[in-house]
Protein backbone atom coordinates (compact mmCIF):
# COMPACT_ATOMS: atom_id res chain seq x y z
CA UNK A 1 0.00 0.00 0.00
CA UNK A 2 2.99 2.25 0.81
CA UNK A 3 4.63 1.39 -3.11
CA UNK A 4 0.90 2.34 -4.13
CA UNK A 5 0.65 5.61 -2.50
CA UNK A 6 4.22 6.83 -3.65
CA UNK A 7 3.62 5.88 -6.93
CA UNK A 8 0.48 8.31 -7.33
CA UNK A 9 2.28 10.66 -5.62
CA UNK A 10 4.24 10.79 -8.16
CA UNK A 11 2.11 10.81 -10.87
CA UNK A 12 0.34 13.92 -8.82
CA UNK A 13 3.46 15.86 -9.17
CA UNK A 14 3.67 15.35 -12.72
CA UNK A 15 0.53 16.16 -13.70
CA UNK A 16 0.54 19.16 -11.78
CA UNK A 17 3.81 20.24 -12.90
CA UNK A 18 2.55 19.86 -16.69
CA UNK A 19 3.74 23.91 -17.72
CA UNK A 20 7.15 22.83 -17.68
CA UNK A 21 6.68 19.56 -19.40
CA UNK A 22 5.92 20.94 -22.66
CA UNK A 23 9.57 20.23 -23.40
CA UNK A 24 11.09 23.27 -21.72
CA UNK A 25 9.25 25.42 -24.36
CA UNK A 26 8.00 28.63 -22.99
CA UNK A 27 4.39 29.05 -23.03
CA UNK A 28 3.68 32.56 -24.51
CA UNK A 29 -0.01 34.10 -23.74
CA UNK A 30 -1.11 35.92 -26.92
CA UNK A 31 -4.44 37.72 -27.32
CA UNK A 32 -6.58 37.32 -29.82
CA UNK A 33 -5.78 40.66 -31.24
CA UNK A 34 -2.44 39.90 -31.85
CA UNK A 35 -3.18 36.42 -32.80
CA UNK A 36 -5.37 37.41 -35.82
CA UNK A 37 -2.83 40.63 -36.72
CA UNK A 38 -0.46 37.79 -37.17
CA UNK A 39 -2.29 35.40 -39.08
CA UNK A 40 -3.37 38.36 -41.54
CA UNK A 41 0.48 39.33 -41.87
CA UNK A 42 2.37 35.81 -41.85
CA UNK A 43 -0.06 33.59 -43.02
CA UNK A 44 1.29 31.55 -45.87
CA UNK A 45 -1.16 30.09 -47.36
CA UNK A 46 -2.52 33.43 -47.91
CA UNK A 47 0.75 34.82 -48.78
CA UNK A 48 0.43 32.55 -51.52
CA UNK A 49 -2.70 33.30 -52.36
CA UNK A 50 -2.03 37.10 -52.02
CA UNK A 51 0.47 36.83 -55.65
CA UNK A 52 -2.97 35.71 -57.41
CA UNK A 53 -3.56 39.43 -57.68
CA UNK A 54 -0.18 40.06 -59.17
CA UNK A 55 -0.41 37.86 -61.50
CA UNK A 56 -3.99 39.31 -63.04
CA UNK A 57 -2.21 42.40 -63.12
CA UNK A 58 0.49 41.26 -65.82
CA UNK A 59 -1.79 39.43 -66.98
CA UNK A 60 -3.71 42.95 -68.04
CA UNK A 61 -0.16 44.49 -68.94
CA UNK A 62 0.62 41.41 -71.16
CA UNK A 63 -3.02 42.34 -72.67
CA UNK A 64 -2.17 45.57 -73.96
CA UNK A 65 0.69 44.06 -76.21
CA UNK A 66 0.59 44.74 -79.87
CA UNK A 67 0.54 42.16 -82.62
CA UNK A 68 4.64 42.18 -83.61
CA UNK A 69 6.28 43.27 -86.62
CA UNK A 70 7.99 40.77 -89.03
CA UNK A 71 11.38 41.55 -91.27
CA UNK A 72 11.99 39.49 -94.22
CA UNK A 73 15.34 39.45 -95.68
CA UNK A 74 16.01 37.71 -99.34
CA UNK A 75 19.05 37.16 -101.54
CA UNK A 76 19.53 36.38 -105.33
CA UNK A 77 22.37 35.44 -107.36
CA UNK A 78 21.69 34.29 -110.83
CA UNK A 79 24.67 32.57 -112.03
CA UNK A 80 26.31 36.17 -112.23
CA UNK A 81 30.00 34.67 -112.88
CA UNK A 82 28.92 32.26 -115.70
CA UNK A 83 25.92 34.04 -117.16
CA UNK A 84 26.72 37.52 -115.71
CA UNK A 85 22.64 37.54 -114.55
CA UNK A 86 23.37 40.23 -111.87
CA UNK A 87 22.74 40.28 -108.08
CA UNK A 88 20.12 41.12 -106.24
CA UNK A 89 18.35 41.89 -102.13
CA UNK A 90 15.48 43.03 -100.44
CA UNK A 91 14.10 43.68 -97.36
CA UNK A 92 10.34 43.51 -96.09
CA UNK A 93 8.57 44.83 -93.19
CA UNK A 94 4.80 43.64 -92.59
CA UNK A 95 2.42 43.42 -89.60
CA UNK A 96 -1.01 41.82 -88.69
CA UNK A 97 -3.70 44.27 -88.03
CA UNK A 98 -6.63 43.02 -86.37
CA UNK A 99 -10.14 45.26 -85.54
CA UNK A 100 -10.85 44.96 -81.63
CA UNK A 101 -8.99 41.93 -80.69
CA UNK A 102 -6.37 43.41 -78.82
CA UNK A 103 -8.92 45.67 -76.45
CA UNK A 104 -11.53 42.76 -76.18
CA UNK A 105 -8.21 40.77 -74.79
CA UNK A 106 -7.26 43.83 -72.48
CA UNK A 107 -11.12 43.83 -71.07
CA UNK A 108 -11.14 39.91 -70.47
CA UNK A 109 -7.60 40.46 -68.52
CA UNK A 110 -9.22 43.25 -66.39
CA UNK A 111 -12.17 40.97 -65.96
CA UNK A 112 -10.19 38.28 -65.16
CA UNK A 113 -8.45 40.73 -62.39
CA UNK A 114 -11.27 41.43 -60.47
CA UNK A 115 -12.53 38.12 -59.91
CA UNK A 116 -8.95 37.32 -58.32
CA UNK A 117 -9.28 40.39 -55.85
CA UNK A 118 -12.68 39.10 -54.96
CA UNK A 119 -11.57 35.73 -54.53
CA UNK A 120 -8.57 37.18 -52.35
CA UNK A 121 -11.04 38.53 -50.29
CA UNK A 122 -13.22 35.21 -49.91
CA UNK A 123 -9.79 33.25 -48.51
CA UNK A 124 -9.14 36.00 -46.17
CA UNK A 125 -12.62 36.28 -44.86
CA UNK A 126 -12.46 31.92 -44.22
CA UNK A 127 -9.06 32.29 -43.03
CA UNK A 128 -10.00 34.68 -40.82
CA UNK A 129 -12.96 32.08 -39.51
CA UNK A 130 -10.90 29.48 -39.23
CA UNK A 131 -8.13 31.44 -37.44
CA UNK A 132 -10.46 32.58 -35.01
CA UNK A 133 -12.07 28.82 -34.50
CA UNK A 134 -8.69 27.74 -33.36
CA UNK A 135 -8.06 30.15 -31.15
CA UNK A 136 -11.83 29.34 -29.35
CA UNK A 137 -10.45 25.65 -29.68
CA UNK A 138 -7.41 26.20 -27.50
CA UNK A 139 -9.24 28.44 -25.35
CA UNK A 140 -11.82 24.92 -24.70
CA UNK A 141 -9.08 22.72 -24.51
CA UNK A 142 -7.83 24.79 -21.98
CA UNK A 143 -10.62 25.27 -19.65
CA UNK A 144 -11.42 20.86 -20.36
CA UNK A 145 -7.70 20.49 -19.05
CA UNK A 146 -8.44 22.50 -16.16
CA UNK A 147 -11.45 20.57 -15.19
CA UNK A 148 -9.65 17.53 -15.48
CA UNK A 149 -6.91 18.84 -13.35
CA UNK A 150 -9.25 19.86 -10.83
CA UNK A 151 -10.94 16.62 -11.00
CA UNK A 152 -7.82 14.99 -10.35
CA UNK A 153 -6.74 17.02 -7.85
CA UNK A 154 -9.52 16.30 -5.76
CA UNK A 155 -9.87 13.11 -6.14
CA UNK A 156 -6.13 12.55 -5.38
CA UNK A 157 -7.06 14.30 -2.46
CA UNK A 158 -9.63 12.52 -1.61
CA UNK A 159 -7.95 9.03 -2.13
CA UNK A 160 -5.36 10.03 0.10
CA UNK A 161 -7.70 10.47 2.84
CA UNK A 162 -8.86 6.78 2.21
CA UNK A 163 -5.29 5.28 2.81
CA UNK A 164 -5.27 7.13 5.88
CA UNK A 165 -8.96 6.16 6.75
CA UNK A 166 -8.32 2.42 5.63
CA UNK A 167 -4.90 2.55 8.21
CA UNK A 168 -7.25 3.63 10.87
CA UNK A 169 -9.90 1.04 10.23
CA UNK A 170 -12.48 3.68 9.29
CA UNK A 171 -13.26 2.40 5.93
CA UNK A 172 -12.65 -1.29 3.89
CA UNK A 173 -9.64 -1.99 1.69
CA UNK A 174 -12.07 -1.85 -1.06
CA UNK A 175 -12.88 1.80 -0.81
CA UNK A 176 -9.79 2.74 -0.53
CA UNK A 177 -8.43 0.30 -3.93
CA UNK A 178 -11.78 2.09 -5.54
CA UNK A 179 -10.76 5.36 -5.12
CA UNK A 180 -6.90 4.70 -6.24
CA UNK A 181 -8.84 3.11 -9.24
CA UNK A 182 -11.08 6.06 -9.51
CA UNK A 183 -7.72 8.10 -9.74
CA UNK A 184 -6.33 6.29 -12.00
CA UNK A 185 -9.02 6.40 -14.66
CA UNK A 186 -8.93 10.19 -13.94
CA UNK A 187 -5.34 9.94 -14.91
CA UNK A 188 -6.08 8.77 -18.19
CA UNK A 189 -8.70 11.37 -19.05
CA UNK A 190 -5.89 13.91 -18.30
CA UNK A 191 -3.28 12.59 -19.86
CA UNK A 192 -5.84 12.94 -23.44
CA UNK A 193 -6.61 16.21 -22.22
CA UNK A 194 -3.02 17.25 -22.17
CA UNK A 195 -2.77 16.12 -25.69
CA UNK A 196 -5.97 17.89 -26.89
CA UNK A 197 -4.67 20.78 -25.34
CA UNK A 198 -1.08 20.90 -27.30
CA UNK A 199 -2.52 19.83 -30.42
CA UNK A 200 -4.87 23.42 -30.32
CA UNK A 201 -1.96 25.32 -29.17
CA UNK A 202 0.60 23.70 -32.41
CA UNK A 203 -2.71 24.86 -34.54
CA UNK A 204 -2.44 28.48 -33.57
CA UNK A 205 1.62 28.97 -34.36
CA UNK A 206 0.72 27.28 -37.73
CA UNK A 207 -2.36 29.33 -38.09
CA UNK A 208 0.42 31.94 -37.47
CA UNK A 209 2.84 30.68 -39.94
CA UNK A 210 5.41 29.97 -37.28
CA UNK A 211 6.49 27.50 -35.30
CA UNK A 212 9.12 27.47 -32.83
CA UNK A 213 11.09 24.58 -31.04
CA UNK A 214 11.25 26.92 -27.98
CA UNK A 215 8.08 29.01 -27.77
CA UNK A 216 4.60 27.79 -27.55
CA UNK A 217 1.57 30.73 -27.48
CA UNK A 218 -1.41 29.94 -25.42
CA UNK A 219 -4.39 32.20 -25.86
CA UNK A 220 -5.12 34.62 -23.76
CA UNK A 221 -8.78 35.98 -24.12
CA UNK A 222 -11.47 33.29 -23.74
CA UNK A 223 -14.96 33.28 -25.12
CA UNK A 224 -17.09 35.61 -22.67
CA UNK A 225 -18.74 37.64 -24.54
CA UNK A 226 -22.10 38.67 -24.21
CA UNK A 227 -24.85 37.75 -26.76
CA UNK A 228 -26.07 39.87 -29.82
CA UNK A 229 -29.46 39.96 -31.35
CA UNK A 230 -29.79 40.17 -35.10
CA UNK A 231 -32.68 40.32 -37.69
CA UNK A 232 -32.38 37.32 -40.08
CA UNK A 233 -33.78 39.55 -42.97
CA UNK A 234 -31.11 42.20 -42.56
CA UNK A 235 -28.54 39.46 -42.17
CA UNK A 236 -29.62 38.32 -45.52
CA UNK A 237 -29.53 41.74 -47.41
CA UNK A 238 -25.54 42.36 -46.14
CA UNK A 239 -24.95 38.95 -47.55
CA UNK A 240 -26.24 39.10 -50.40
CA UNK A 241 -24.68 43.19 -50.79
CA UNK A 242 -21.21 42.09 -48.94
CA UNK A 243 -20.33 39.03 -49.87
CA UNK A 244 -17.07 38.29 -51.69
CA UNK A 245 -17.54 34.88 -53.21
CA UNK A 246 -20.88 36.38 -54.75
CA UNK A 247 -19.07 39.34 -55.95
CA UNK A 248 -16.67 36.38 -57.50
CA UNK A 249 -19.35 34.81 -59.13
CA UNK A 250 -20.90 38.13 -60.00
CA UNK A 251 -17.51 39.12 -62.10
CA UNK A 252 -17.53 35.76 -63.33
CA UNK A 253 -20.90 36.51 -65.96
CA UNK A 254 -18.53 39.86 -67.02
CA UNK A 255 -15.76 37.24 -67.84
CA UNK A 256 -18.07 34.92 -69.68
CA UNK A 257 -19.22 37.86 -71.85
CA UNK A 258 -15.65 39.54 -72.58
CA UNK A 259 -14.51 35.91 -73.15
CA UNK A 260 -17.60 36.19 -75.98
CA UNK A 261 -16.73 39.21 -77.35
CA UNK A 262 -13.06 37.96 -77.95
CA UNK A 263 -14.06 34.94 -79.57
CA UNK A 264 -16.12 36.93 -82.12
CA UNK A 265 -13.63 39.36 -82.56
CA UNK A 266 -11.03 36.64 -83.28
CA UNK A 267 -13.60 35.30 -86.22
CA UNK A 268 -13.41 38.93 -87.92
CA UNK A 269 -11.68 40.17 -90.31
CA UNK A 270 -7.71 40.63 -90.15
CA UNK A 271 -4.99 41.58 -92.43
CA UNK A 272 -1.29 41.82 -93.11
CA UNK A 273 -0.06 45.07 -94.08
CA UNK A 274 3.83 44.59 -95.95
CA UNK A 275 6.15 47.39 -97.15
CA UNK A 276 9.32 46.06 -98.85
CA UNK A 277 12.55 47.57 -100.66
CA UNK A 278 14.76 45.78 -103.37
CA UNK A 279 17.98 46.04 -105.01
CA UNK A 280 19.23 44.92 -108.13
CA UNK A 281 22.34 44.43 -109.73
CA UNK A 282 23.35 45.45 -113.39
CA UNK A 283 22.69 42.75 -115.84
CA UNK A 284 25.49 42.05 -117.93
CA UNK A 285 24.01 39.46 -120.26
CA UNK A 286 24.17 40.05 -124.24
CA UNK A 287 21.00 38.32 -124.49
CA UNK A 288 19.46 40.32 -122.20
CA UNK A 289 21.13 43.34 -120.32
CA UNK A 290 19.36 45.65 -117.71
CA UNK A 291 20.66 48.04 -115.84
CA UNK A 292 20.77 48.25 -111.99
CA UNK A 293 17.75 49.68 -110.27
CA UNK A 294 15.87 49.92 -106.74
CA UNK A 295 12.59 48.72 -106.08
CA UNK A 296 9.85 49.36 -103.98
CA UNK A 297 6.82 47.24 -103.02
CA UNK A 298 3.64 47.95 -100.75
CA UNK A 299 1.42 45.07 -100.09
CA UNK A 300 -1.96 43.98 -98.18
CA UNK A 301 -2.73 40.10 -97.33
CA UNK A 302 -5.86 39.12 -96.31
CA UNK A 303 -6.79 35.71 -94.93
CA UNK A 304 -9.79 34.12 -96.20
CA UNK A 305 -11.14 32.96 -92.75
CA UNK A 306 -13.39 29.83 -93.82
CA UNK A 307 -12.61 28.83 -90.37
CA UNK A 308 -15.63 31.78 -89.03
CA UNK A 309 -17.91 29.29 -90.68
CA UNK A 310 -17.72 27.09 -87.53
CA UNK A 311 -19.73 28.52 -84.97
CA UNK A 312 -18.20 25.82 -82.76
CA UNK A 313 -16.35 28.28 -80.47
CA UNK A 314 -18.95 31.27 -80.23
CA UNK A 315 -21.21 28.89 -79.04
CA UNK A 316 -19.70 27.51 -76.37
CA UNK A 317 -18.83 30.60 -75.27
CA UNK A 318 -22.18 31.58 -75.10
CA UNK A 319 -23.53 28.77 -73.10
CA UNK A 320 -20.44 29.56 -70.82
CA UNK A 321 -21.95 32.99 -70.20
CA UNK A 322 -25.19 31.34 -69.57
CA UNK A 323 -24.10 28.86 -67.07
CA UNK A 324 -22.27 31.76 -65.01
CA UNK A 325 -25.42 34.23 -64.98
CA UNK A 326 -27.45 30.69 -63.30
CA UNK A 327 -24.60 30.20 -60.90
CA UNK A 328 -24.39 33.54 -59.86
CA UNK A 329 -28.30 32.95 -59.22
CA UNK A 330 -27.55 29.26 -57.20
CA UNK A 331 -24.87 31.33 -55.62
CA UNK A 332 -27.41 34.00 -54.19
CA UNK A 333 -30.05 31.02 -53.39
CA UNK A 334 -26.96 29.05 -51.46
CA UNK A 335 -25.76 32.24 -49.93
CA UNK A 336 -29.57 33.26 -48.13
CA UNK A 337 -30.11 29.43 -47.34
CA UNK A 338 -26.77 29.66 -45.25
CA UNK A 339 -27.85 32.88 -43.49
CA UNK A 340 -30.55 31.27 -41.96
CA UNK A 341 -28.56 28.22 -40.76
CA UNK A 342 -26.12 29.95 -39.36
CA UNK A 343 -28.37 32.29 -37.70
CA UNK A 344 -30.98 29.24 -36.30
CA UNK A 345 -27.52 27.58 -35.15
CA UNK A 346 -27.10 30.42 -32.93
CA UNK A 347 -30.11 31.26 -31.90
CA UNK A 348 -30.17 27.47 -30.27
CA UNK A 349 -26.87 27.82 -28.74
CA UNK A 350 -27.23 31.21 -26.74
CA UNK A 351 -30.55 29.36 -25.75
CA UNK A 352 -28.42 26.44 -24.69
CA UNK A 353 -25.68 29.13 -22.58
CA UNK A 354 -28.53 30.70 -21.15
CA UNK A 355 -29.83 27.34 -19.38
CA UNK A 356 -26.10 27.35 -17.20
CA UNK A 357 -27.49 30.56 -16.02
CA UNK A 358 -30.01 29.00 -13.81
CA UNK A 359 -27.22 27.46 -11.45
CA UNK A 360 -27.05 24.18 -12.87
CA UNK A 361 -23.40 25.00 -12.21
CA UNK A 362 -23.19 25.55 -8.57
CA UNK A 363 -26.10 23.37 -7.70
CA UNK A 364 -24.16 20.60 -8.93
CA UNK A 365 -20.82 21.87 -7.16
CA UNK A 366 -23.01 21.82 -4.50
CA UNK A 367 -24.01 18.01 -4.44
CA UNK A 368 -20.64 17.04 -4.84
CA UNK A 369 -19.25 18.98 -1.73
CA UNK A 370 -22.21 18.11 0.43
CA UNK A 371 -21.16 14.23 -0.84
CA UNK A 372 -17.65 14.25 -0.03
CA UNK A 373 -18.74 16.01 3.66
CA UNK A 374 -21.21 13.56 4.20
CA UNK A 375 -18.71 10.95 3.14
CA UNK A 376 -15.69 12.15 5.54
CA UNK A 377 -18.65 11.62 7.85
CA UNK A 378 -19.16 8.18 7.23
CA UNK A 379 -23.35 8.60 6.11
CA UNK A 380 -23.13 8.44 2.41
CA UNK A 381 -21.06 5.43 0.27
CA UNK A 382 -17.73 6.58 -1.90
CA UNK A 383 -20.19 5.85 -5.05
CA UNK A 384 -22.18 8.01 -3.94
CA UNK A 385 -19.09 10.50 -3.99
CA UNK A 386 -17.37 9.66 -6.83
CA UNK A 387 -20.51 9.84 -9.10
CA UNK A 388 -21.17 13.42 -7.95
CA UNK A 389 -17.81 14.03 -9.09
CA UNK A 390 -18.99 12.85 -12.45
CA UNK A 391 -21.55 14.51 -12.80
CA UNK A 392 -20.12 17.85 -11.58
CA UNK A 393 -17.53 17.38 -14.41
CA UNK A 394 -19.57 16.40 -16.95
CA UNK A 395 -21.71 19.78 -16.65
CA UNK A 396 -19.44 21.86 -16.24
CA UNK A 397 -17.64 20.56 -19.87
CA UNK A 398 -21.04 20.77 -21.19
CA UNK A 399 -20.89 24.46 -19.59
CA UNK A 400 -17.63 24.55 -21.79
CA UNK A 401 -18.79 23.15 -24.80
CA UNK A 402 -22.14 25.31 -24.86
CA UNK A 403 -19.61 28.76 -24.63
CA UNK A 404 -17.58 27.30 -27.57
CA UNK A 405 -20.17 26.37 -29.76
CA UNK A 406 -21.85 29.84 -29.13
CA UNK A 407 -18.77 31.36 -30.12
CA UNK A 408 -17.99 29.19 -33.16
CA UNK A 409 -21.94 30.03 -34.41
CA UNK A 410 -21.22 33.28 -33.80
CA UNK A 411 -18.12 33.14 -36.09
CA UNK A 412 -19.93 31.07 -38.57
CA UNK A 413 -22.59 33.46 -39.03
CA UNK A 414 -20.55 36.65 -39.71
CA UNK A 415 -18.38 34.81 -41.69
CA UNK A 416 -22.01 34.33 -43.71
CA UNK A 417 -22.82 37.92 -43.84
CA UNK A 418 -19.04 38.49 -44.59
CA UNK A 419 -19.23 40.76 -41.28
CA UNK A 420 -16.62 39.00 -39.67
Amino acid sequence: MKRIEMKNRIITLLIISLPMMVSAQILRPISYREYISRVSNDNIAYASEKLNVPIAEAEVRAARVFHDPSVAVEYSDNQDHTKRMGKGWSVELSRTFTFGTRRAGIRLAKSEKEVSEALLENFFNDLRAQSTEAYFEAVKQTQIYKVKENSYKSISELADGDSIRFSLGKITEVDAMQSRVEEGMIHNELLEAKNALLESYIALSLQMGTFSKDTIYVPEDDFQFPSCEFSQDKLIDMALERRSDLKASLKNIDVAKRALSLVRREKGMEFDLAVGYSYNSEVRNEIAPAPKFNGITVGITVPLKFSSLNKGSIQSAKFKAQQAEQQYRQAQIEIMGEVTKCYQNYLSSVKQVDKFKTGILNKSKDVMDGKKYSYSRGETSLLEVLEAQRNYNDVRTLYIESMFNKAISLVELEKSVAGF
